[in-house]
This record gives structure tokens, C-alpha cells and sequence, in this order.
């Protein structure tokens, strides 16, 4: 990216956090003229194709508080464009030049496999925000210590997900993912836990985020005659596929994803994508989960603070994953204070290290966190839900 882009980044965001500052608000991000005590890189897709997933992601992080730990904090901002060699840029400049003690993001799968690197070499904890659990596994790699990810691992929604089909007659599925990490990662996941279920994949196909037609794969699906489709893309690239299967006529139920749930897709996929089945976060469809639901009060809670500053029905899974970020750091900064490690030293990132890895019993709007040296993710059971697109917006599908 072009050395411009972090100060002008600043300078846009700047009359935002005076407009908070000036009304009491807790929120904020600082601006470059105010020493911070603890520096926070970000970098996330706020361009390119992972736009729909980076701008709920920034728009959450515009409402996190000016503090970690009690202590003063400095958000640091940058846009990769969607593109995994931006995102190195980004990463290293901003563990060289702008001395970050963590980084969170990238928030999707190929450009958080980039970053590995930069993070092991700097000893810079991240905490990204894209699915696959290859960007924290396995965790014998070294360059794999310094990476944690907030979104729930595509083996626990791809659980979730052949669970529902198995229980509603689903006895065989096409599948059409990206062909790219975060694909590659949900055929793994998918096909193992089908094969399990006895669920037969009777036709897998491929497609790129920027492709503007999939009708060749999707006439091969289509030639399968499978009971469902699942479509493992995330954003609004995953729009496309459904949109042809409707257009040809398919009839079958369609999955997605847990990356789909965004305003965006809603409103590019219109009728074409009603009726659609996904796993989710409990964020997602918060209000309509059961009371019993633990996750329930601190998911509701944080939508009803998202949607009062961004509209009805702006929730994302990708803006609660956002906020989870910010809990998470601010929970491991208390205790990797009292270490009495400096922040902007190789202790204080080493102590974050420590501190977030041994994170217990934390609640976040998309499930509750319990990390440890073998599990960098953390989530069980209690993150993730089935949702169904009805009427137009994201709901609670039930079991």
C-alpha cells in the first residue's frame, strides 16, 4: 500500500473520535498526536472483493473503547484491499514502523495465512479475524505460537451445518467452494463430517472470488441431482453461484456458509437467496434465541449497541467477531499488565502472548472463549447456531 494510507486513514477517522469524545462516549480511536500506552495494529479488507466482510469489521472497531486493560490504547487502521500481498505490507509496516504490541486481523483466510510469517518474525501477537483453522493450527508450528483468530473453526460449523442436514433428509450435496484457502478448508471439514453422516458428495466444483459466471460448474452440480448445494464462500462472491442455481432452476435446498451473513448479501442476493440454510454466530440472530441460550445476553447487548449507531438488521457475524477482539485483548491486557512488562517492549508482547493464550471462561457476542497453549480459537458448542434467511433477513432456523 502506498505510504499515504495510514495518515490518511487517521485523518478521516480523527472528527470521528473528537464527535465521541465530545458527547461522553466511551468509544474512540486516537489520533497519531497523543502518545498511546498500548499500540493495537489493524489491518482488514475494507476494499476489494472482502469488502461486505471488512466494513462491519471497521465500523465495530470505530466503537471500541480508548482503553485495554484500564490502560490507554492507540487503534491503528489499515485497508488491504482483499489482497494477501497488501496485507504482508501492511502487517510488517505496521510491527516495524509503528511498533504495534498486536495486531488484529486479517479478517479473511488467504491474507491471514500471508501474515503468519511477518507476526512469528516480529514476535507480535494477532489476533485475526478470518475462519480456517489453519491460520492456528497446528500449533507445533512455530510461526503459529503468535497467531490466535476469533471466528469459530469451519469444523465446528461445518458440525452444526451436516448436523441439520442429516435431521432434514439431506442424503446427497454438490458442493461449490472458493478456490482459495477458505475453501479448501470447508471441502476438507464438509467432506469429512458428510462421510460421517452418511450424507453422499456427489459433484465439487470450484470458483474464484472475482468470477462473473459460474454457469459451467454450476450446470455440473446441477447434472448431479443432489438433494442440496452447499456454497462455501463468504461475502458477496457468494451471491453468484446461488443467483445461477435459480436462474437454471434448481429446486434443492442451498447452504452457505457462516461468511455470508452481511446486509450486503441480503441485498445483492434478493429472492434468489430466500429460504437459504447457514451455520452462524449466535450475534447473527440474537434476539431470537432461546433465553436459556448462554451467549444470549452479551450478544443482544452488543447488537442492540451496533444497530443503534448503524441501523436496524446491520449486524454481522464479521462485527461481532470485531467486538469479541476488543474484549479479548482487553481481558489479556489486565492481566499482562500486572506482569509489569512495558507496552512498545518484547516483554509486554510476550506477556499479551501468554495472557491471551491463557484466556478462561470469556464471553463473547459469538460464544465463550477458553484458550490454552494446544487451542488458539477457543469456542465449543455454544458458538454457533443454524440460521435460515426468511423474508429477507437473517433468523434463527432452530435445530
Amino acid at each position: 500500500m502506498p505510504r499515504s494510507t495510514l495518515p490518511r486513514l487517521r485523518r478521516s477517522l480523527r472528527p470521528v473520535t473528537l464527535a465521541l469524545a465530545a458527547v461522553g462516549a466511551a468509544s474512540a480511536l486516537l489520533s497519531g498526536t497523543a502518545h498511546a500506552d498500548i499500540r493495537v495494529g489493524i489491518d482488514v479488507s475494507t476494499t476489494g472483493p472482502a469488502a461486505s466482510i471488512g466494513i462491519p469489521s471497521k465500523n465495530t472497531i470505530l466503537m471500541w473503547p480508548a482503553t485495554l486493560g484500564g490502560q490507554k490504547a492507540e487503534y491503528i487502521l489499515l485497508d488491504d484491499g482483499s489482497d494477501p500481498s497488501a496485507a504482508v505490507r501492511n502487517v510488517r509496516k505496521l510491527i516495524s514502523e509503528e511498533k504495534v504490541d498486536v495486531i488484529v486481523g486479517p479478517n479473511i483466510t488467504p491474507t491471514a495465512l500471508a501474515a503468519l510469517d511477518a507476526v512469528s518474525e516480529g514476535e507480535t501477537p494477532m489476533v485475526a479475524l478470518a475462519a480456517s483453522a489453519a491460520i492456528v493450527e497446528p500449533q507445533t508450528d512455530p510461526k503459529r505460537r503468535w497467531a490466535f483468530k476469533m471466528p469459530q473453526n469451519d469444523s465446528q460449523m461445518a458440525t452444526v451445518l451436516t448436523e441439520h442436514m442429516s435431521n432434514h433428509g439431506v442424503r446427497t450435496v454438490g458442493f461449490i467452494g472458493f478456490n482459495d484457502a477458505y475453501g479448501e478448508s470447508w471441502w476438507r471439514e464438509f467432506s469429512k463430517l458428510a462421510e460421517v453422516r452418511k450424507i453422499r458428495v456427489v459433484a465439487s466444483e470450484r470458483f474464484s472470488r472475482n468470477d462473473t459466471s459460474v454457469t459451467g460448474q454450476v450446470l455440473k452440480l446441477m447434472a448431479a441431482n443432489p438433494d442440496a448445494i452447499l456454497i462455501a464462500g463468504a461475502g458477496t462472491p457468494s451471491v453468484l453461484p446461488q443467483k445461477t442455481l435459480g436462474e437454471r432452476g434448481y429446486k434443492g435446498k442451498v447452504y452457505q456458509t457462516h461468511g455470508i451473513a452481511t446486509g450486503e448479501f441480503l441485498r445483492m442476493g434478493g429472492k434468489d437467496v430466500e429460504g437459504t440454510l447457514f451455520p452462524t454466530g449466535p450475534v447473527v440472530v440474537a434476539r431470537q434465541l432461546p433465553d436459556t441460550h448462554p451467549v444470549k445476553k452479551v450478544a443482544l447487548d452488543f447488537v442492540t449497541r451496533y444497530e443503534a449507531k448503524y441501523g436496524a438488521d446491520s449486524i454481522t457475524q464479521f462485527a461481532g467477531d470485531a467486538w469479541g477482539a476488543w474484549q479479548l485483548l482487553d481481558d489479556a491486557a489486565k492481566r499482562a499488565l500486572k506482569t509489569g512488562a512495558q507496552p512498545g517492549t518484547r516483554e509486554f508482547r510476550q506477556a499479551m502472548r501468554t495472557a491471551l493464550e491463557t484466556t478462561a471462561n470469556l464471553t463473547v457476542p459469538n460464544g465463550v472463549l477458553n484458550l490454552s497453549p494446544r487451542d488458539h480459537q477457543g469456542f465449543d458448542q455454544r458458538s454457533r447456531v443454524m440460521g435460515v434467511i426468511r423474508n429477507g433477513k437473517f433468523s434463527y432456523a432452530g435445530q
